[in-house]
């Protein structure tokens, strides 16, 4: 976040945006610190919060208490489980909580159940599989403390992690604090180091506010600590997939918040071999197209301004002409933008609204890049079958988006192994997508779409 037009504006947050504080905001925000003492300064810090502009000092938030029942979904995981208990068991924040072993239809119950008796875990059994989202709500269900947190069987909690979510639930409008979730690295080998550097459930280091069409639009179910309150019936148990996103959706549709809180970790046994680890990938792209039925647009794979999109298609084009209308997009742009930032009677910032609009054009480049070799890919290999310049361009564009993620891991993964294991991600995550969106009969999963309103 950045202070503008002497410290009268904040400029920042998800999506980048400009807030203009009237007097009394600028009064209680004058050292960048709010703090609520009635309705007014709780809705200023809503705002803040949920723009992203602001985060929450957990130092300060009121003690939501220690009550808290673990969850763990489990099925045909023994091992898992007993090295999740053993990990809860050795936590001095939770060793003594109560701990729900819901075994989703098992096939050796009774090895299952003398895991969690010697753990001190109490077991609640579906005789046949129902799904994830039916495991944890049946937990849900059975537990009587204000506070949930769920667990998978593949997950160990890092030591720490219970305190650096519970602070969030001190905010009463908060309903599902997530840790980060990293690699338990129990294998070796160029998969495992793509995977701990750029696992699909690693929202990354920086902790935010959570809201589609942002840069943390969901969080995985693997982790969760909840309040029980805010879930009603739960998880989707229709949904075998994507249940968590599609819950998380719900809850803010509803008004609650939720918070990625990175300070929290959980370590995550990522699939050990190729074969399993991309039907894990096109597994998770089938659930797009039941996203989109329940929530639009705000699975899309795409989010770009018209003229940002305008102003790509045009460079790409590859023609003087295109290059220079791409400039005068860019350029009207710019002239719009400055006018809209400037402040009453002040001089449109053209400098900042350049910055802002450059800034823009290549996230959009990036988005569309992504596009091109994950979302679009069959579209992508279309035309370049029938076009030596489309060949050209994709080739380029998947070398250029591989290397563009390389290069912030590359002291943790070589970059033929980052380059090789991204294209196969997305092969098979843009495959299961488009088998989703084939057995829904919908596109909407494959469509574009606008930034939210500032």
């Amino acid at each position: 976040m950045r202070r503008r037009d002497g410290g009268t504006a904040l400029l920042g947050g998800s999506p980048r945006r400009l807030l203009r504080l009237r007097p009394r905001a600028l009064e209680l925000l004058r050292e960048d610190r709010l703090t609520v003492t009635d309705a007014g300064t709780a809705a200023l810090a809503g705002r803040l919060l949920d723009t992203g502009i602001g985060h929450p000092d957990l130092g300060a938030l009121p003690d939501p208490g220690t009550t808290v029942t673990v969850v763990v979904p489990v099925r045909d995981r023994t091992a898992g489980v007993a090295r999740l208990l053993a990990a809860l068991r050795a936590d001095p924040d939770t060793v003594a909580l109560p701990v729900l072993v819901v075994d989703d239809g098992s096939s050796d119950p009774a090895a299952l159940a003398a895991v969690a008796a010697a753990a001190g875990a109490d077991v609640l059994r579906h005789d046949v599989s129902r799904g994830p989202a039916a495991a944890r709500n049946t937990g849900l269900r059975a537990a009587d403390t204000p506070l949930v947190a769920f667990l998978d069987s593949d997950c160990v909690p890092r030591p720490g992690w219970l305190p650096a979510l519970r602070g969030h639930l001190g905010d009463p409008r908060l309903a599902v604090a997530a840790p980060r979730i990293t690699s338990l690295r129990s294998t070796t080998g160029p998969l495992a180091a793509y995977e701990a550097a750029v696992s699909a459930l690693d929202m990354g280091p920086a902790a935010a506010a959570v809201r589609p069409l942002t840069a943390v639009s969901y969080v995985p179910s693997a982790a969760l600590l909840t309040r029980r309150a805010a879930l009603g019936p739960g998880f989707d148990e229709s949904m075998r997939v994507a249940e968590d996103v599609d819950l998380v959706w719900r809850l803010l549709a509803a008004g609650w918040r939720i918070r990625y809180e990175p300070a929290a970790e959980v370590a995550h046994e990522h699939p050990a071999t190729l074969g399993s680890w991309l039907g894990r990938r096109a597994f998770y792209g089938t659930g797009a197209a039941l996203l989109a039925q329940r929530h639009g647009a705000a699975v899309a794979p795409v989010v770009v301004l018209p003229w940002t999109a305008a102003a790509v298609g045009l460079a790409v084009s590859g023609s003087a002409l295109g290059r220079l209308g791409a400039a005068g997009v860019l350029a009207g742009a710019t002239v719009r933008l400055a006018r809209r930032l400037a402040p009453p009677g002040a001089r449109p910032p053209v400098a900042l609204a350049a910055g802002l609009v450059l800034r823009g054009t290549a996230t959009a480049g990036r988005t569309f890049a992504r596009a091109a070799t994950r979302h679009h890919w069959p579209l992508a290999v279309a035309a370049a079958v029938f076009s030596r310049r489309a060949r050209v361009l994709l080739a380029g564009v998947a070398l250029a988006d591989g290397l563009a993620g390389w290069w912030p891991h590359r002291a943790e993964v070589g970059a033929a192994t980052f380059v090789a294991a991204r294209r196969a991600e997305d092969l098979a995550y843009g495959a299961g997508l488009w088998a989703g969106a084939l057995r829904a009969r919908s596109a909407r999963a494959l469509l574009p779409a606008s930034p939210p309103p500032l």
